[in-house]
């Protein structure tokens, strides 16, 4: 017998947990599609560098408000970046509780790699995926999740994928 999806069963009543179970899957074929091109940063931690490229050195708060996350969560994959060699860290003069977080030569450099080779085929197969969806928000969420789970969104990837190689 097959377990009842309760979070689907109980629509708006759990649509907080709903989108976060479809945003860890999203991410999770993300990741998995990531790997495929030899990208080993976890996918959650790409908007950081994203943001520092388009923004320039930022404070963690500066880098928290331009995300729309808490600052802790924000501190934990800063470091975690840091560690990695993808970003720098210096405490600016006149406070040394607020350091600055940066680029580094290697993110920039993977950065440039996912705007020219990853960016466009993750946008295009999710923005193919979702050209079709109809319906009320659940309706659409339901279309979406089966794509997620039936494989749909990773063959548009690596559909997008061999034709951004040719």
């Amino acid at each position: 017998m097959e377990m009842e999806d309760v979070l689907r069963a109980l629509g708006h009543l759990t649509l907080g947990s709903r989108l976060r179970r479809i945003g860890e899957r999203l991410q999770a074929t993300t990741q998995a599609y990531l790997a495929t091109v030899g990208i080993d940063v976890p996918a959650a931690q790409l908007p950081v560098l994203a943001t520092l490229d388009r923004h320039g050195p930022l404070t963690v708060g500066e880098l928290a408000q331009a995300l729309r996350l808490t600052q802790p969560g924000v501190t934990r994959m800063a470091d975690r970046l840091q560690r990695a060699g993808l970003v720098t860290s210096r405490r600016l003069a006149g406070d040394q509780r607020v350091r600055r977080l940066a680029l580094s030569a290697g993110g920039r450099r993977l950065i440039d790699q996912a705007r020219q080779r990853v960016w466009p085929v993750i946008e295009a197969a999710l923005a193919d995926q979702c050209a079709g969806l109809s319906g009320t928000l659940l309706q659409q969420l339901d279309a979406f999740e089966d794509a997620l789970l039936g494989g749909s969104i990773e063959a548009r990837l690596a559909t997008r994928s061999a034709a951004k190689r040719r």
